[in-house]
């Protein structure tokens, strides 16, 4: 599944936790997975139905991991390109954006490195799963040329050639 999937399906609220992970502590933990406390203390948090279940103060919304996504800490840069994404639009920021995702991408079957619009891998998407990473949108996307697009790369560009276009930062392998 493409993150575009995912991210369809969270908005729509068919996305839902797994069955054990319901309730609004365990969607807590989870959420708070994804990222620093110094991120998450002041975080708004969302299950993995789309529900706020606490409201924060810091810029940053945190996901519950939720069948089709791991946990994930997004500011608000990174809220615009999931919106735009959402929306099928071209995404138009010009600031810097980061997005944690420090618990890996769970239970989620993975995402295609150059295509966000996939939902399954295919002999040329390059379909990738994730351990613990970052995810860092740089102001000016002329930033990302002559960076790798190899996902065996500690860092690498994912969806080049797209208005998404962001850098990968590994923090440790797949859990």
């Amino acid at each position: 599944m493409s993150i575009l999937y995912p991210l369809m399906m969270l908005a729509a609220g068919s996305a839902a936790l797994p069955p054990d992970k319901g309730d609004d502590e365990a969607a807590i933990a989870s959420a708070t997975s994804a990222a620093p406390a110094s991120v998450t203390a002041d975080a708004t948090i969302v299950d993995g139905e789309g529900k706020v279940i606490r409201k924060g103060k810091n810029g940053f919304t945190c996901h519950a991991e939720s069948a089709a996504m791991g946990p994930m800490c997004n500011d608000a840069t990174w809220g615009k390109l999931i919106a735009a994404l959402m929306a099928g639009k071209p995404y138009e920021g010009k600031s810097f954006g980061v997005s944690y995702m420090l618990a890996g991408e769970g239970d989620a079957p993975g995402v295609s490195n150059k295509d966000p619009a996939a939902t399954a891998p295919s002999p040329d998407n390059d379909w990738i799963k994730e351990g613990p990473h970052m995810m860092i949108i740089l102001p000016d996307p002329a930033m990302l040329e002559g960076i790798s697009t190899d996902p065996a790369d500690p860092v690498y560009v994912m969806w080049k050639g797209t208005t998404y276009a962001h850098l990968m930062v590994r923090i440790a392998e797949e859990n």
